[in-house]
Parts: structure tokens; sequence; C-alpha cells
């Protein structure tokens, strides 16, 4: 891990970070007498200037909201990052090579000479794209934003432009530029065929991906000729600059308003952000290619505050939570999957969390186009809280009508209730699902609920043992959750297998069988265990294990990717005792642990499709049948072919 940047290169930026050119970039200062300056304040609303800057001191004050401190404070606060991503920040603007003590090297894959380099050659690309998208050759993207309400300055304050059709036009502008080939390999701006690099965007409308500072890191493009036969969205890859899962579309502009109000809204697209701000929701942002998450979550935390903060929202509890996130979802299956991802991510979150549902279908740019901004806005007002969507999408799934339907309605809801992380919420929403369902016996309802959190994972506590922990057994040591991140019940034999999986992987890489690599996303039930298995597969997984040699660098590697709430679980896992640890015997325990995983993945997926049969009818559709009988018998059979080859 890297260590701690060294005290003088700390105050070696703050000496050439001049505070009133970093705080010009976000306020207008004018002179307020010899040696200061001031402006409007970029913390809270006002009319009358009350933000002073004095450069001689590099110092800031407003005494309006009483913020203050120095020019590395002011980074941090306006753009939500942490001191060490801020003295960073700073270096790489003003020129200073960071050394960092304890032999630590710096946490950037790159040195920041570099990184500037792939900035600078980003900032060129941008402003090539929005040059080019009024030219002749960019008449479809001109009419694919007229067609959903962007005018000619929406485009150029979100930075929008085209990509030409040619393979190589950004290139050549760019090595014109004096970039190298493998600079722009690096930044992901072109791309390696057979033949060569040759520009990865062609043809295609393109939004800048800018970082919370404003610097932009990659592009996203969308299609716009039938002749592409690309994706209908294509992302800059993952790059030294771009991780999908560390950046927000809209983030910096959206900031202030995220700050100010306290409140984040997270829609689907580039167009929707588009959408949302210009109907008065200026703290919208998107996810580029995956889904809001835990490093999201991290992001969207520092400006909205954390729990307990000043002009948080208060809880039915009492509690006081930093904020809200508002997800829009459609009113569709798809929407109603993505609310329960969101809720199953809801543990990494301290704002209070919501859903906003376009119940006819549209999204908030189609929304925009069809009704207006006020509906936008409306939208947006009228959100539900994400537990009482989820119990109410759970419950549309059973006949209230019977008293078979509300029973098992009882059964499915009464974990999602237990679920609930605040545990003042708790009581009232057990109230209201006796209501929903229609059933006058509240303590039944009670009791239900009271069963299920007696089988949830324990969520912030410290739970004691009932004797000396150290002296028991490794299977019945209860596990000790980490905050933010529940951990999955020990005694459950699956998550236990699963653990124990992920124990092998980060400690025993070089003996774990290559078909690990080769596991779905949703091998892992456990939602703790399933983020782990993530982060293990955005490091590169056995390859990459491998190549590095040793598990000290592995597990770093793995701890990289992982967002902050699970870093502690990941090295748990990492350091935990293996049951087996002799060497003659390490091989086959390995093994066996990987095939019981990839054997309960096949009985798991053979339960699936034999519950999929019994649900069809073979004289209505016996095509379709068939196809799903086939498939049984194949799966089968590669579990038959696992367990002989044991």
């Amino acid at each position: 891990m890297a260590g701690r940047i060294r005290r003088e290169d700390v105050e070696a930026v703050r000496e050439r970070a001049h505070i009133d050119e970093i705080v010009g970039q976000h306020v207008t200062l004018k002179s307020a007498g010899v040696g200061s300056l001031k402006g409007l304040c970029p913390f809270h609303d006002e009319r009358s200037p009350s933000f002073h800057v004095r450069p001689q001191v590099g110092r800031y004050h407003c005494f309006g909201c009483g913020e203050g401190g120095d020019v590395l404070d002011f980074v941090q606060k306006v753009d939500g990052l942490g001191f060490s991503e801020a003295v960073e920040y700073l270096a790489a603007k003003v020129g200073i090579q960071l050394r960092y003590e304890e032999g630590g090297a710096p946490r950037s894959t790159e040195e920041p000479g570099k990184r500037r380099r792939l900035i600078e050659a980003h900032k060129v690309a941008e402003e090539f794209y929005r040059e080019q998208l009024s030219t002749p050759g960019a008449a479809a993207g001109r009419a694919f934003l007229s067609e959903r309400g962007f005018d000619r300055t929406a485009a150029a304050d979100f930075g929008v432009g085209f990509a030409p059709q040619g393979w190589d036009s950004l290139m050549r502008h760019l090595r014109g530029r004096g970039f190298t080939e493998a600079e722009l390999t690096a930044s992901g701006l072109v791309s390696q065929g057979q033949r060569g690099v040759y520009d990865r965007f062609r043809g295609r409308l393109v939004w800048p991906i800018r970082e919370v500072t404003g610097e932009t890191v990659g592009f996203g493009a969308r299609r716009l000729f039938e002749e592409d036969q690309g994706p209908k969205y294509l992302n800059t890859p993952e790059t030294a600059l771009y991780k999908k899962s560390h950046v927000l579309y809209g983030i910096d502009l959206a900031k202030r308003d995220m700050q100010r109000d306290r409140r984040v809204v997270v829609v689907e697209g580039y167009t929707d952000v588009m959408a949302m701000h210009l109907s008065g929701v200026g703290t919208a942002v998107a996810t580029c290619g995956t889904a809001f998450g835990s490093d999201h979550a991290r992001i969207v935390r520092r400006l909205v505050g954390d729990s307990g903060s000043t002009g948080g929202v208060q809880l039915a509890s009492g509690a006081s939570v930093g904020g809200e996130i508002i997800f829009t979802f459609d009113g569709d299956a798809a929407g109603q999957k993505a609310a329960l991802r969101a809720f199953g991510e809801d543990q990494t979150f301290t704002a209070q969390t919501f859903v906003a549902v376009e119940r006819s279908g549209l999204d908030p740019c189609e929304l925009r186009q069809a009704k207006g901004p006020d509906a936008v806005r409306a939208l947006v007002a009228g959100r539900t809280p994400l537990y009482e969507f989820v119990i109410k999408s759970t419950l549309e799934t059973f006949d209230l009508r019977t008293a078979e339907g509300r029973i098992g309605a009882l059964r499915a809801a009464a974990p999602v209730v237990a679920g609930i992380r605040d545990a003042g919420l708790r009581p009232e929403y057990t109230r209201m699902l006796t209501g929903w369902l229609g059933i006058d016996d509240e303590e039944s309802v009670r009791r239900a609920v009271q069963g299920a959190t007696s089988r949830q994972p324990s969520r912030g506590a410290d739970p004691r043992p009932a004797r000396d922990e150290r002296a028991a057994p490794r299977d019945e040591r209860p596990a000790q959750p980490q905050p933010g991140m529940a951990q999955p019940d020990r005694r459950d034999p699956v998550a236990q297998i699963e653990r124990t999986a992920l124990e092998v992987v980060l400690q025993q890489p070089a003996l774990v069988p290559d078909d690990f690599d080769d596991l779905p996303t949703d091998a892992f039930g456990a939602p703790a265990y399933r983020a782990v298995h993530e982060a293990i597969r955005a490091a590169g997984g056995l390859v990459a294990a491998r190549a590095l040699g040793n598990a000290t660098a592995w597990v770093g590697a793995v701890i990289e990717e992982a967002g902050e709430n699970l870093r502690p679980l990941v090295t748990e896992l990492a350091v935990a005792p293996l049951p087996e640890d002799r060497p003659e015997s390490l091989v086959g325990y390995v093994k066996g642990v990987v095939r019981s995983l990839v054997e309960m993945g096949f009985t798991r997926h053979i339960a699936e499709l034999r519950g999929r049969l019994q649900r069809m009818d073979a004289e209505v559709d016996p095509v379709a049948y068939r196809a799903a009988y086939a498939e049984l018998v194949e799966v089968e059979g590669r579990r038959r072919n696992l367990r002989e080859s044991a």
C-alpha cells in the first residue's frame, strides 16, 4: 500500500498552487481591498458576496456559512476529493513529482507527467469532436439532438461532439499535436487492430466523461448510422484514467447543486442527464456502462454528506442521514429488477434512498419532450422510498385476493422489511405491510419480520460471542460484520462454500483451476461475496494473479478494485486460516473447493430449468419445451462429468 505523501511535498503543493487561481476557476473574484479578493460563496446560496480569499496567506473564508481553509481544503470541499487525492490533483496541475514515505509508490497507476499527457490528449480530442459537430458530415448527429429537443447551445453546454466516420481522423489530428502512438493507445482514444491503430469512435455522437474536477478522462459515443455494426453505446475502455466504476457522467456539472441540495438523481443515459439539467434538476448524473455501486456511492457521499451531516434528511426514527439518492427507473420488469439491485446495494449508501418511477415507461429525455420540463421535475418530486417500492413490487407478484396469495406475499416481503438498514424504520414498514397485505393481524406480520430478521446477517453491530471466540472452531466463530458491508451467515452451507472458494483464490491463486475465471457473475449468491468476486474479475482474475507472481501483490490488486466498504472483507478473506494447510494435500483441497462451487452453480441451474419445465406446457409450445429439456440434459451432463472427474 502506498505510504503517506512526504510533508515537504505537501507544503510545496500548497505553496505553488496559488489559491486565487484555483478558487478563481470556480468563483468570480473581485478586489476587496489590499491583498484581499471576494466573491459569491460556492458552498451556499447568497446574493451578496461574503466569500473572501487572501492569496498572500493562502487561505479563504466565507463569513456567511463559515467554510474556510487553505487551497487543499478548498479542492477537497468543492470537488469532493480526499486529502491525498487533492494533493495529487494539485501536484499534477503545478508539475510537482510527489514522493511517498515508507517506501510507498504513488497510488496513481501512471506517473504524473504521463497522466497529464493523457489528460491533455483528451482535452484536444474533446475540442476536435466539438468542432466536428458543425461540419456537413455531422448532419445525422445534429438531427439526433434536435429530435430530442437539444439545440446547439445545449450541445455546447454539455460538450457534445461528433466523431467523423473516417478511420483515422482523430488520430491524425492528435499526431499533428505531438502525441505519440503509445500515448494514443494508452488513452483509449484509438484501438489496435491487425492492420494497426484506428480511431475508436467513428461516425458517432460523443459525450465527454469528466471527473469531479472537470478533467475529461473518457468519452461515451452513440451509434448514428445503420452501417455501424457496433453497440448502440460505446464507451472508452478501462485505462489508467478511465475506470467505469469510478466515474459518473455529469458529476462535474452537478456537484455544486448536489452539495447545496444534498441530493443526487441517478439516471440511465447521457441524454437523460441533459434533459434533467435543462428541466431544472441540476443534481442528475448517470453511470457509464455499469450499475451504480459502492465506488459511485463513495463519490456521491463526499458531495451530499455523510450520516449525521448538517442539513441531512430526518428519518421517522429520528436518525439523520446525509442526503438523498434518487434512482429513476421505468415501471416495467426491468425497472423493478434495477430497483431490487439498488436495494441490495443500499447498505453502502449513507443517504436515504428513493425511486422515481415513470409508469408510462418514458425515460427523462422522452418525458421532457412529451410533457415538458414540469413533468420531469414532478417525476423527481414524486419519488417513493426505495423500501416501499421494493416491497410493493414484491407484493405485485402475488394474488392478494386469496389466503394462499397473502401468505406467500408475507413470506416473500418479510425478509425485505427485515433487510431494511435502519432498524427504526422496520416497525413502521411492518405496519404498512400489514395494510398492503390486507391482513388484520399485525402481530403475525411482526413475527414474520422478526423471524426473517433473525436470519439476516448482522449490520453494523459488533456481536459479542457467548464464549471465547479464540477457542471456537473456525466454522462456529461468529462472522464479524464490516461497516457498510453485510457479512453472510457462516452457518449457511452455500455461503460457506462461496467464502472458502474466495479464500483459496486470494491466498492460493496458482493452485486454483482455470475454470474459476469462467464462472458467471451470478455464481455467488451472497451479495458481499459476489462483490468480492467482481473485484477479483476486475483485477484480472487468475491470469493477473499468476502474472503478479505473489499473493501480496495479487491481494493488493483486488483491494485496489474493491470499493471502500468492501476492502476490510477482502483483507479478512486473504488472511483467514484454511482448514487444510499441508503442502501434499493443499492442491487437492483447493481443487475440491472450486469444484464444489462450480457444481453448486450447475445444481442451481438445473433446479431453475426443472422449475421452468414444470411451468411450461409441451403441447402449447413444443419447440420451447424441447429446447429447455435439451438444455437441462446438457447441464446435467456437465455436472455428471464434473463429479466423475473428481
